[in-house]
């Protein structure tokens, strides 16, 4: 009996082994420093304002027209309430608490939210990634006149499947169309997803395109490397950071990661004749940037970028170079921007650093947590 006990105890010893050992192979390791892109400010870091202060990390938000601000709490901080509106400088549940935690009879409610973004049918849209697509990765939209939900619908597992991780995204004027970033954090089968929201059906585009695929970087997050599990995960993401310019005539997106960023036409993306080599070679290198979490446009084509691994945000004129336009000492990560109809870019900064793989009790001795938000060089569009 005790040969058998201890056959089966190093049995056991050899397939955990097997398996750290082939979780190392596909998730771990390391990379190379990343070229720093910092140039000195060119605003004060006060004219970053706090426009909140929160006792969870955020992941994203979306500033409606009329200036409503909603956000989200992190998703990789497990957190009770996932979608809030800031009403009178506190988050309040948004559309109402039931909506945060499962509902009776299969009805839909916020599982794992990360982006949201706001159209100009004045609806907040909501994507939750799923838990990495094994449970429901799904898009809604509320009417904000009325709070209601008003989109609902499931992406099927040949869109977002197990290992998917569906995170950012940007809707056209006319609400139709959605592109939406899959990070494929598990699968590393980065990807654009293009849904049709009136015919809710949706296309994988340029999967493991070399404009989408993760960078052999490492992120050093002002000090702190982006390695947990003690170099077993090393984390370099893929595609996540995405925006469109204010005529809609191309889309602009880049691995979090990576130093470049890239473009491709929306009537190439949303083309369903193309092959996936023609749609390939139709993609254009645009300029080199920051590591980054997110970016926004203005009527100007100033692309707004987030900096990670400075904690600033930078800028991308129509010369194609990118220089830093402000950065706060309190800004730790800078994650999701929008416009608001004041003129202002919001900005989440959800310090990952301090989030991802970290207990409940390690998050909540790193708060306060903010937003921000700083007078963009040009006018937006409000939610985007």
């Amino acid at each position: 009996m005790k040969k058998i006990l201890m056959w089966c105890g190093g049995g056991l010893v050899g397939l955990i082994l097997t398996f750290i050992g082939v979780f190392y192979v596909l998730y771990g390791g390391t990379g190379k420093a990343f070229p720093s892109v910092a140039t000195a400010p060119e605003l004060p870091s006060d004219a970053l304002e706090i426009v909140a202060t929160l006792p969870e990390p955020p992941g994203n938000l979306a500033v409606s027209r009329d200036n409503r601000v909603f956000f989200t709490y992190h998703a990789e901080s497990h957190p009770e309430i996932k979608v809030m509106e800031l009403v009178n400088g506190k988050p309040v549940p948004y559309p109402n608490a039931e909506f945060q935690k499962p509902r009776p009879n299969d009805a839909p409610f916020f599982d794992h939210i990360f982006n949201i973004r706001i159209d100009r049918q004045h609806r907040l849209w909501t994507l939750d990634h799923g838990f990495h697509g094994v449970k429901k990765p799904r898009l809604m939209a509320f009417d904000l006149a009325t709070n209601q939900l008003v989109h609902d619908v499931v992406l099927p597992s040949d869109i977002a499947g197990i290992g998917s991780y569906i995170q950012d995204m940007q809707i056209d004027s006319t609400g139709e169309h959605i592109y939406i970033a899959d990070i494929g954090v598990v699968a590393k089968k980065p990807a654009i997803i293009v849904y049709n929201t009136k015919t809710h059906s949706a296309r994988r585009v340029l999967e493991r395109h070399p404009s989408v695929t993760e960078e052999p970087y490492e992120i050093n997050a002002q000090g702190r490397k982006m390695y947990p599990l003690g170099g077993l995960f090393w984390m370099h993401p893929a595609l996540d950071p995405i925006a469109l310019d204010k005529r809609e005539e191309w889309l602009y997106f880049g691995p979090m990661a990576g130093d470049k960023l890239f473009r491709a036409r929306t009537t190439d993306l949303t083309n369903t004749t193309l092959s996936a080599d023609e749609l390939a070679k139709r993609v254009e290198l645009y300029a080199k940037k920051s590591q980054c979490d997110g970016l926004t446009m203005d009527a100007a084509d100033n692309i707004y970028i987030t900096s990670i691994e400075d904690g600033a945000i930078n800028v991308i004129g129509n010369d194609r170079k990118q220089r830093t336009l402000v950065k706060h000492p309190k800004m730790r990560w800078p994650d999701g921007l929008s416009f608001g109809g004041d003129g202002y870019v919001y900005v989440a900064d959800s310090d990952i650093p301090d989030v991802m793989m970290k207990s409940k009790a390690h998050i909540q001795a790193s708060a306060p947590f903010y937003l921000f938000r700083f007078k963009a060089l040009a006018n937006g569009v409000a939610g985007q």
